[in-house]
C-alpha cells in the first residue's frame, strides 16, 4: 500500500525540519550529553509550541490527540535532527496519565502537552531515560504505575545523549493500564529510528561524493553504490510500515513497524560508518551523534526478538 501525506501533513513536517535545522542540535546534544540542559529544555519548548506532545495527549486536556499518524510524521523529524531528551517517554506518559482517569489527567496532561513537563518512564526496576532532566517520573512496577519522588545517579550510556537514571522508590500509585501506551512508545520510536536512518544515509551519501581514493569520488565506486543503494530501499520499506502501524495501530502491525525501521536504521549506521573510515569512530564527528542512537533505540521499548515474537504470534492467531 502507497502512504502519501496530505498537504497539512506535509507542511507540518516542513516546519518541524525548519525549526529543528535553524536549532543546531548538534550542539544541543552535545551539551546536553554533558548535563547541561539549559539550550536543550529551550528547544523542547520550541518542539512543545510547535505541537507534538499534544498529538498524544486528548483535546479535554488541552491537546490534539490523539492523532498517531501525525506523531510518527513529528518523529521522524526528530529522530533526522537526533534531538536529545525523553522524547518517547513524555508520549508513554501522556498515554498512560490520560488512561489514570480524569482527575490525574487533568492534573499532569495540560503540563505535558505545553512542553512545561518533561516526563520519563521506567519498565519494571530498568534505568530511566533523562530521569535527571525529567520533571514527571514514572515507574511501571508489579503494583501499577508509581509517580517516582525522585532519582539515583546518571549512569553511563552506549549514546551519551541518553542519561540514564534508577528512580527512586515509592511515591503514588497510579491505576492505569501499559498495554496501549506501549504500543504508542513502540510507534514513537520506530519513527524516530526512521528518521536517524534516513539522515544517516544523507550525511553519508553527501560524504561519499566528497571523499576521493585513486584520484575519484568513492562515491562512484559500484560496492560504495551497492552499499548505499541497499540502506535506502530497506528505509522505504520500513516507511510504510510506520505509517500503516499509525493508522491500525495495532500491537502487531507496530511492533513490525519497530522491527523493520530499527533494523533498517542500524543496517544504515553500519554502512555509514564503513564508509567514512576511520573519521566516522572520532565522537568529535557529527556522525556519531546519530550513529550511537541508532543503535540505542534498536532495542528501546522492545528489543527485535521480542516484537518479531508478538508478529508472530498475532498471525497464527488470525490463521486459526
Amino acid at each position: 500500500m502507497r502512504f502519501l501525506l496530505d498537504p497539512e501533513q506535509r507542511a507540518f513536517a516542513a516546519s518541524l525540519d525548519a525549526l529543528l535545522t535553524a536549532a543546531g542540535t548538534a550542539a544541543v546534544v552535545r551539551e546536553w550529553s554533558r548535563g547541561d540542559h539549559a539550550s536543550g529544555r529551550a528547544l523542547w519548548s520550541r518542539v512543545a509550541e510547535a505541537g507534538v506532545f499534544a498529538l498524544a495527549v486528548p483535546e479535554e486536556y488541552e491537546g490534539l490527540g490523539p492523532r498517531p499518524v501525525e506523531l510518527a510524521v513529528a518523529f521522524i523529524e526528530l529522530g533526522r535532527h537526533a534531538v536529545p531528551g525523553p522524547l518517547v517517554e513524555t508520549i508513554t506518559a501522556a498515554v498512560l496519565l490520560t488512561g489514570a482517569g480524569p482527575g490525574i489527567a487533568k492534573r499532569l496532561l495540560p503540563g505535558l502537552a505545553a512542553g512545561e513537563t518533561m516526563a520519563t518512564v521506567a519498565q519494571h526496576g530498568a534505568y530511566a531515560l533523562d530521569g535527571d532532566a525529567a520533571t514527571l517520573r514514572l515507574a511501571l512496577a508489579p503494583d501499577g504505575i508509581r509517580l517516582s519522588p525522585g532519582h539515583g545517579p546518571v549512569r553511563p550510556s552506549l549514546d551519551p545523549a541518553r542519561r540514564l537514571t534508577p528512580l527512586a522508590p515509592g511515591g503514588e500509585v497510579l491505576d492505569t493500564a501499559i498495554e496501549q501506551a506501549l504500543v504508542w512508545a513502540r510507534l514513537a520510536t520506530a519513527a524516530q529510528a526512521l528518521g536517524v536512518g534516513l539522515a544517516l544515509l544523507d550525511r553519508t551519501v553527501a560524504y561519499v561524493k566528497q571523499r576521493s581514493q585513486f584520484g575519484v569520488p568513492i562515491g562512484s565506486f559500484q560496492a560504495v553504490r551497492h552499499r548505499l543503494a541497499d540502506a535506502k530501499i530497506a528505509l522505504e520499506f520500513a516507511r510504510p510500515l510506520v505509517f500503516g502501524a499509525a493508522l491500525t495501530m495495532g500491537p502487531a502491525d507496530v511492533a513490525a513497524a519497530k522491527v523493520a525501521a530499527c533494523e533498517a536504521a542500524y543496517g544504515t549506521a553500519r554502512t555509514a560508518l564503513q564508509l567514512h573510515g576511520a573519521i566516522g569512530y572520532t565522537a568529535e564527528c557529527d556522525l556519531s551523534l546519530w550513529l550511537t542512537k541508532a543503535r540505542a533505540l534498536r532495542t528501546a521499548w522492545g528489543d527485535p526478538g521480542e516484537c518479531r515474537a508478538l508478529v508472530v504470534s498475532a498471525a497464527g492467531d488470525r490463521r486459526w
